[in-house]
């Protein structure tokens, strides 16, 4: 088995996964066993490209955790052959990746605007932010709150009825590029927001007591990158120093734990936490813009996909937060109002213990600067389909996703501090 691998490694000039036909490319699922299961895969990462989607490197991998792959065209064959080899339990849960990528413009709404059904560029999202707020003046207003490293403006909305002295949930979508499901929730949020008003009792009493700041896209230079050169692009843009690999996780990029668990040192790793927290230019903005509000928002909602989760701090400890109780129950409850509709299953809990570790989080970041109802949300699926979700679930998708945000709203300002 160990000679298999080693021929394996041999054959394995090292062609990167950035050439981008994804054409024959496949994700496996697997479940190693045990330790030697689990050096397996470890060995794999090290010999040739592989992009752990599911957790998101090979360190995390643990015996009995379920654990999703993508590898290149060409090394397909010998990736099964090792895993029926080793005995490893596994399935191909994508057969054709640019098939999938393919398929996932199935919307009926085939129009050159805006639509809400359908994946949006970053140009479109960007129009949209300006027309939204022109259209809606008593409601929205636009701001920047920054640029990124490549020099596009950071669009803030802010969404609410106008008053004085009121508090704010602030949340986020597009951390990671190549998670669009994540970036049409916050466009479908600001919609249902501004269409529901006075007519939805929910909602208008929300926005009449509440702003809402919505940062559609955080990872802007990402999100471009997956339309124009990679759709599997995670990380930001940026150039680091003495390396050939481009890009940070600005997920892992905030000062939580910066750097211990669940993140990499690495600038060629797909979880690299930079060269120092707040390294990036977004999750600068982002961060110093939840600063200077501290006084006001009361509650902090980042949007990222896949796997059916809602998670609270920490990721970065095992520790439990303090309010920890409190902060399950509205996990809890508000995983039940999001299966109401769709009988979609959502796994809540702390991130560390409920996925695994992760240092450098936004959702522990702002936790620890004392908002403490903050949350994580990974949209659908569990996998099928993973990053490439079709653009047909994206309606249900945000609607039953509106669900538990409207739940977690209403909490919070019941219980404002």
């Amino acid at each position: 088995m160990w000679a298999l691998l080693v021929l394996i490694g041999a054959a394995s000039v090292s062609a990167h996964l950035q050439d981008h036909s994804f054409d024959g490319q496949k994700v496996f699922r697997v479940l190693p066993q045990n330790d030697e299961q689990v050096e397996i895969l470890n060995f794999l990462a090290r010999i040739m490209e592989v992009d752990f989607w599911q957790p998101d490197s090979v360190a995390l991998v643990r015996p009995k955790t379920q654990v999703d792959f993508r590898v290149e065209a060409e090394k397909t064959f010998d990736v099964e052959h090792l895993l029926k080899e080793s005995g490893m339990e596994y399935q191909v849960l994508i057969d054709n990746l640019q098939a999938a990528m393919d398929a996932q413009f199935d919307s009926k709404a085939r129009t050159a605007s805006h639509s809400y059904e359908k994946y949006n560029d970053w140009d479109t999202i960007a129009a949209w932010t300006a027309d939204i707020a022109a259209q809606n003046p008593d409601l929205v207003s636009r701001s920047v709150i920054g640029e990124t490293y490549e020099g596009r403006p950071m669009y803030l909305l802010k969404v609410g009825k106008r008053g004085s002295n009121k508090k704010a949930i602030f949340m986020d979508c597009g951390f990671h590029a190549r998670e669009w499901i994540s970036h049409a929730f916050c466009q479908w949020f600001v919609k249902e927001a501004v269409e529901t008003y006075g007519k939805d009792t929910a909602i208008t009493t929300l926005l009449d007591k509440l702003d809402f700041y919505v940062l559609p896209v955080v990872n802007i230079d990402g999100y471009v990158y997956t339309w124009t050169n990679d759709r599997m692009w995670r990380k930001t843009r940026s150039k680091n120093a003495g390396s050939i690999c481009r890009g940070t996780d600005p997920n892992r990029n905030l000062n939580a734990g910066w750097c211990t668990l669940g993140a990499s040192n690495s600038p060629c790793a797909s979880t690299y936490c930079g060269s120092a927290p707040e390294s990036e230019k977004e999750t600068k903005a982002l961060a110093d813009f939840i600063r200077e509000h501290l006084s006001t928002i009361k509650a902090y909602l980042t949007i990222h996909s896949y796997s059916q989760l809602l998670l609270f701090p920490y990721s970065y400890t095992y520790n439990l937060p303090s309010n920890y109780e409190e902060l399950n129950s509205i996990a809890k409850a508000a995983s039940k109002e999001l299966a109401s509709l769709h009988n979609t299953k959502y796994t809540y809990g702390p991130g560390a213990t409920t996925i695994y570790p992760a240092a450098g989080g936004s959702d522990d970041w702002a936790y620890d600067q004392g908002i403490k109802y903050s949350f994580t949300f990974e949209l659908r699926d569990t996998g099928r389909y993973g990053f490439l979700l079709p653009e047909s679930q994206i309606k249900p998708t945000c609607e039953e996703t509106l669900l538990a945000i409207k739940y977690i709203a209403n909490y919070v300002l019941e219980h404002l501090y």
